[in-house]
């Protein structure tokens, strides 16, 4: 089975633990660095990303991070989580962890009255689309040669896109009762190179 962690410094990370819970998978949380040693796969959940960027900091994962990352682990950031685990933001803070090759637009359909819920289809889930929930949403502007689009608007913005065994999602799954993008990664968690 594998050790999926969910990072626990700041924003969603009961849901994505109950999430995975549902899958069978006891998901610890992750507060120190150390941890990561004990996981083979981390998500970074919703929140605040500039509160959580600077968590990362403080606590002393940005280099962890990038070096897990670099030796295959495998990373989802949701929604806060996709702006952390980016390259590039339009925005000028916070700083990204640029560990995907995307260009990243922090709430790019407005304020928190402008959340919205849509289905959409999803590459590389079985089944009717996902029911995806918006919540001060950020968006992808422009993906690198190695990122695959797994899921767009119907105006074209990705809104969920994979690079090797790093995913990033718009929109947050973990509110929702279903588990087939945490699916998904757990299986991305369990490739091996």
């Amino acid at each position: 089975m594998p050790r999926v962690g969910v990072l626990a410094v700041q924003g969603d990370f009961l849901e994505h633990r109950q999430a995975l819970r549902r899958l069978g998978i006891d998901a610890p949380e992750i507060r120190l660095p150390k941890q990561l040693d004990e996981i083979d796969g981390l998500i970074i959940p919703g929140g605040e990303s500039t509160t959580i960027a600077q968590l990362i900091d403080i606590y002393g994962f940005r280099d962890v991070l990038r070096q897990k990352a670099r030796e295959g682990m495998a990373i989802w950031g949701t929604c806060a989580g996709m702006i952390v685990v980016a390259d590039r933001l339009t925005d000028r803070r916070p700083e990204p962890l640029r560990l995907m090759d995307i260009e990243v637009s922090r709430n790019a359909f407005g304020r928190q009255v402008d959340s919205f819920e849509a289905d959409i289809d999803f590459q590389e889930i079985e089944g009717e689309p996902f029911h995806c929930v918006f919540i001060r949403a950020p968006v992808v502007n422009r993906v690198g040669e190695s990122v695959k689009v797994l899921a767009a608007l119907d105006d074209g913005r990705p809104i969920a896109v994979r690079q090797g065994r790093m995913l990033a999602t718009a929109f947050h799954p973990e509110l929702t009762d279903d588990s087939r993008i945490h699916d998904l990664f757990v299986r991305m968690v369990e490739e091996r190179d």
